[in-house]
């Protein structure tokens, strides 16, 4: 058992991490805003850019997939526009899987932060404006750190979601070795290949981190609840 795992190609795994990282770390950029927007507007138009938000929750994979390989082919608009002005192919390399993970994780970032912020005392941020706080400053000061629970379940939740990614990186990416052959596609192909016992030490990697990640945010979370009773 000890020489299997010796002998194993680790890469996909790498590359499945480095490919969350980055999509978690954007999308955090991404949504924050998003999330804000969502939890203080009264706006009509709130349950229309919720249900495009939650989109990817309940569309299948291969369709969603399907359309941001359409959308950035170098056929489209976009595609072809990042191809003449940066030269950088949208599809069938990594750059093009983290904006796919972007677009397939969005909203397992958005939702848990505006759960947080809908969660926090509003007097708590009548307050911070009174003081002439900016809005900036108020989500950064203020709310930010009153919901650490919200944004650590956004993160580790989009980051382990975009590690057990398949439907999508496979048809934006399709299996190039050391370039867009992550975790689950390197599973796949084994299953395929009929390497039973390789698929499942790959895939008992990807549930033992799967559970650890999750275990840790529930005991963080519950941790924090014990304290907020205490204060």
């Amino acid at each position: 058992m000890f020489e299997i795992l010796l002998s194993l190609e680790y890469t996909p795994f790498l590359l499945s991490f480095k490919l969350a990282m980055l999509t978690t770390m954007i999308l955090f950029l991404i949504s924050l805003p998003l999330a804000w927007y969502l939890s203080q507007t009264t706006s009509k138009l709130k349950p229309v850019l919720e249900a495009i938000t939650a989109l990817p929750i309940v569309l299948p994979p291969s369709v969603l997939g399907f359309y941001i390989l359409i959308s950035l082919s170098q056929n489209s608009a976009l595609g072809s526009f990042f191809y003449e002005v940066f030269g950088i192919e949208l599809v069938f390399n990594f750059t093009g899987l983290v904006v796919a993970s972007c677009f397939y994780s969005l909203p397992f970032m958005v939702q848990p932060l505006q759960g947080g912020f809908e969660s926090i005392n509003k007097n708590i941020l009548e307050a911070s404006y009174i003081a002439r706080k900016s809005t900036l400053q108020t989500i950064f000061y203020v709310a930010l750190p009153n919901m650490k629970p919200a944004v650590l379940t956004a993160f580790i939740i989009t980051f382990a979601h975009t590690v057990g990614e398949f439907g999508v990186v496979l048809m934006v990416g399709g299996s190039i070795p050391e370039e867009t052959k992550v975790a689950s596609v390197a599973i796949y192909e084994m299953v395929e290949m009929l390497d039973y016992e390789g698929a499942h030490i790959y895939s008992g990697i990807m549930l033992v981190v799967s559970f650890c990640v999750l275990l840790g945010v529930y005991i963080f979370n519950a941790k924090s609840k014990k304290i907020g009773g205490f204060i």
